[in-house]
Parts: structure tokens; C-alpha cells; sequence
């Protein structure tokens, strides 16, 4: 479809740890696969919620079911399923990483020496 979906074997690794699939207690959800879609859409792209595409459903039933999957953790399980990939492909980047300047690091910054004009003029 595009850049933001999940290919075929990536759906395959997580579709039977979400709720709706066949055999689920519960009513069947035949597009789990677009909602998943759907919010790796909307955070990839950092749209609000009100401006995702018309080919994603309706934004605000689309956001429901995003609000109780989350509170029921089902992302939580999928994220630390693929934690526990030794081929580290799914694996998420943190801060923790990313290089920052010196003083962001909390070096010691240069003390300001003050000429002894300065301090003459001052007194």
C-alpha cells in the first residue's frame, strides 16, 4: 500500500495477539490488519487524529478502539513480544543514544574572567 504499512511477514509475527481475530471472545474485527495501519500512520506522520485519510474509516472510531487497546494493553503485549526478537529489526531507539552536545551533558562550563579594568572602573 505504502511506506507506513506493515509487510507480510511482520503481519503475520503479531495478528494472533490481537483482539477481534477468529476464535477471539468477542466480536470478529475483519481489519485489524488497516487499524494496526492506521496508527503507525498516524505516528509516522504526526497527523492529529481529525486529519487521518478517508481510506482509514472514521477518525474518531478509529481513536475509540486505539483509547481500549491501549487501556486493555495489547501494545504493550506486542511491543514486548517483538522486544524479545534476537534479530533486533523491531527494536525502538531511545534517548538514551542520541549524542548531545557536552554541556547538554552537564560538562563544566568556562568561568568568565572579568579583566582587571573592569574591576577598577566598577570601584
Amino acid at each position: 500500500m505504502h511506506g507506513y504499512a506493515l509487510r507480510d511477514d511482520q503481519w503475520f509475527r503479531i495478528r494472533d495477539m490481537l483482539p477481534g481475530r477468529e476464535g477471539h471472545v468477542g466480536g470478529t474485527a475483519p481489519d485489524n490488519r488497516l487499524f494496526v495501519d492506521t496508527v503507525l500512520y498516524r505516528y509516522r506522520t504526526s497527523v492529529p487524529w481529525r486529519a487521518l485519510p478517508e481510506r482509514y474509516g472514521h477518525w474518531k472510531t478509529t481513536h475509540r478502539r486505539y483509547r481500549r487497546w491501549c487501556e486493555s494493553g495489547v501494545f504493550t503485549r506486542v511491543f514486548e513480544m517483538l522486544a524479545r526478537d534476537a534479530d533486533n529489526e523491531f527494536m525502538m531507539l531511545d534517548a538514551t543514544i542520541v549524542r548531545a552536545h557536552q554541556h547538554s551533558a552537564g560538562a563544566q562550563k568556562k568561568l568568565v574572567k572579568t579583566k582587571p579594568s573592569v574591576a577598577r572602573a566598577a570601584a
